[in-house]
């Protein structure tokens, strides 16, 4: 699996096994007591694995695997690296904002041409609301840079139980 430098802030991996999805969820489960590395939980066909509270600052990553069964004799595991929801959550919101507050900014600036008064200052606020994008955008590539260790550990916590 790479981590590298394509614009995916949430990684994804798919991987087939040659095992029940049962066997290889009970040995993910199995893990919850055995060690206390990593905080394991599991609900139905997801498993979500994390660094445990003392030990997590902002941008730590959390693994949520999923294992569907293909058959009785394999099934397929996808992975998916991303922040803790909460803090998802909030970054989405933030995009979410700006991209509300650009087309505020630009339905004024559209009102203020058809009224034929001054439109710079909605330009410049505009124009202000891409910078705060880019902002939001290379701060998500610096969180996900930051928490690289610990998604490679939790990778290789992954690949230990289930080979």
């Amino acid at each position: 699996m790479s981590l590298g430098e394509e614009i995916v802030l949430r990684p994804r991996f798919k991987m087939e096994l040659p095992e029940s999805s049962e066997a290889i969820l009970a040995r993910l489960e199995a893990t919850k007591k055995s060690q206390k590395k990593f905080v394991v939980s599991r609900i139905d066909q997801h498993v979500f694995i994390k660094i445990p509270k003392a030990q997590q600052h902002f941008w730590s990553p959390q693994l949520h695997v999923e294992v569907d069964e293909i058959d009785e004799k394999s099934c397929v595991l996808h992975g998916l690296f991303g922040p803790s929801p909460t803090v998802w959550t909030f970054f989405m919101f933030l995009h979410f904002l700006v991209a509300c507050l650009f087309i505020g900014f630009g339905v004024w600036a559209h009102s203020n041409a058809a009224l034929q008064n001054s439109y710079a200052l909605q330009i410049a606020l505009m124009f202000f609301m891409v910078v705060i994008w880019f902002v939001l955008y290379f701060g998500g590539r610096w969180g996900k840079a930051t928490g690289k260790q610990e998604m490679l550990a939790l990778y290789g916590f992954l690949k230990e139980i289930i080979y």
